[in-house]
């Protein structure tokens, strides 16, 4: 028994150092264990002995076993990565739903892992498989894996007992508690039952006014107006999107709460009202629990007042659980991809004109009520470097010549054209029909691309909006900076439907 274990001894000990190793080739290094809560270290150490224990169990070699466990955490290690050149934030509790998200649409995630980084991870996890059965007898150890499991849940049932204070800033958690505990206290706030926040929309609607307006709110998939950063691109770009704000009951910058992806995010700030702090730790994905909770939200509130809510999205409707999550929200319905025959021209996703077109179809059918529509578009979602571009699209949206690294923008450029079109397919029905109405644009988050920004400069972060009615003021208001949550409220106030915030 003295002999056995001395010789679990070096991989399940070895392996934990290792496993602090790999920890510290994180994009955001965490603070070394020694400068960490101490029951931040226990709990790592016992989830380390836990999946040690069920990989020696599976395989019957402790040193594969801890090559095993090794190859699982470096997988963490090279998401993390990879989602924080991308998206400028690290790996957290919530992402763990992306790696299934990633099997059923992968053109959405794979891109951005790079080859190199998945070659790199195939590679390791080869290398451990071959060498773990090549190099080592099996031999049995179904009761010393228990043991082992046993005691390393103790431990970490024991340390993640420990009131231990996270901000749910993921990088400064991150930074001071270790990828373990940041993850483990996010998993359990996630968990903790609460009663659904109020809302801004929690209170009754106002009396009803006489003739209620159609309303259109419009979540532009990666939009925000990059003529400010590249003088390059032509400034005639974003027209309609310029004569809207010329004529806007307001507009200007949008202050949202990711960068690169996440449209969830920004989705939910503007239907329910509550910034990323009353959000807590569901700001990373709110559709999991939050949105289910019951909460007042905007679509509700038009309800009350007689809407029928409709909200498009030309995707699958699975994704983020967007058909079971948006009729909580208020919805009366929800059209997905099914209601569309495919994607733009040479490209994957259903294009801004075509869902303008339904939209405006939908607008013109024969109904007694006011229509309220939330439309979040997919043209635009990357990843942009793997399209094509030639100089003819350079030339149709660059004043000027662009770098080589830089064709991401002019494939980004060449969509916003047919966004700039959809705004204004959409402002002209609206204008022209006999009902009132009303219309809201915004992105939920800029795009990804990194070498346009390397060499050309990055944007705040921030995207734009416009509040439109075709009766609207006659002069351009100045632009005033907004949040993603307080752009519902303002929509409602500026259409008279809810008292200025």
């Amino acid at each position: 028994m003295a002999l056995e274990a001395c010789a679990l001894a070096a991989p399940l000990a070895g392996g934990l150092v290792l496993s602090w190793a790999l920890e510290a080739c994180l994009s955001l290094r965490p603070r070394p264990p020694w400068r960490r809560p101490a029951s931040a270290v226990i709990l790592h150490a016992g989830l380390w002995m836990c999946a040690f224990a069920l990989a020696w169990a599976l395989a019957r070699r402790p040193y594969f076993a801890a090559a095993l466990a090794l190859a699982g955490a470096g997988l963490i290690v090279v998401v993390n990565n990879a989602k924080y050149q991308a998206l400028r934030e690290p790996f957290v509790w919530a992402d763990f739903e992306y790696f299934t998200d990633a099997l059923r649409h992968p053109r959405l995630y794979l891109p951005f892992l790079g080859p190199w980084r998945a070659l790199g991870a195939a590679a390791g996890a080869g290398a451990a498989l071959a060498s773990g059965l090549m190099l080592e007898e099996p031999e049995s150890s179904w009761a010393g894996a228990m043991a082992v499991g046993f005691g390393g849940a103790v431990m970490a049932v024991a340390a993640g007992r420990r009131q231990v204070r996270v901000t749910f800033d993921a990088r400064k958690d991150l930074r001071r508690l270790g990828l373990a505990m940041a993850l483990w206290r996010y998993a359990g706030s996630e968990r903790q039952a609460q009663e659904p926040p109020a809302t801004p929309f929690s209170a009754p609607p106002p009396q009803r006014p006489p003739v209620l307006p159609d309303l259109v709110s419009v979540q532009s998939e990666s939009f925000f107006d990059p003529r400010g950063c590249y003088p390059q691109v032509r400034p005639e770009l974003l027209a309609a999107f310029d004569a809207l704000c010329a004529q806007a009951c307001a507009h200007g910058p949008l202050r949202v709460a990711s960068w690169g992806a996440n449209t969830v995010r920004t989705e939910f700030a503007f239907l329910s009202g509550l910034d990323a702090g009353r959000q807590g730790v569901h700001r990373y994905q709110p559709y999991r629990r939050l949105a289910r909770s019951g909460l007042a939200s905007l679509a509700g509130y038009l309800r009350e007042l007689g809407y029928r809510t409709v909200c498009v999205h030309p995707y699958h409707g699975s994704f983020y659980g967007r058909d079971r999550v948006l009729p909580l929200l208020g919805f009366d319905e929800f059209i997905d991809i099914s209601a569309f025959e495919g994607g733009a021209p040479g490209h994957p996703y259903v294009g801004d004109r075509e869902v303008a077109a339904w939209v405006i179809e939908l607008l013109g059918r024969e109904r007694t009520g006011p229509l309220y529509v939330h439309v979040i578009t997919m043209e635009n979602h990357g990843p942009l470097h793997w399209e094509r571009v030639d100089a003819g699209d350079a030339a149709a949206v660059c004043r000027e010549p662009l770098p080589e690294d830089c064709r991401d923008l002019v494939a980004y450029c060449r969509h916003l054209r047919n966004a700039d079109a959809m705004f204004g397919m959409l402002a002209s029905a609206l204008a022209a029909s006999p009902r009132p109405a009303g219309l809201c644009l915004y992105g939920d988050h800029v795009p990804i691309m990194p070498g346009v920004y390397r060499r050309l400069g990055a944007p705040s972060g921030e995207t734009d909006y416009v509040i439109w009615r075709p009766d609207g003021p006659a002069g351009a208001p100045p632009a005033a900076p907004l949040a993603a949550s307080d752009l519902g409220p303002a929509f409602m106030a500026h259409m008279g439907l809810m008292s200025a915030p």
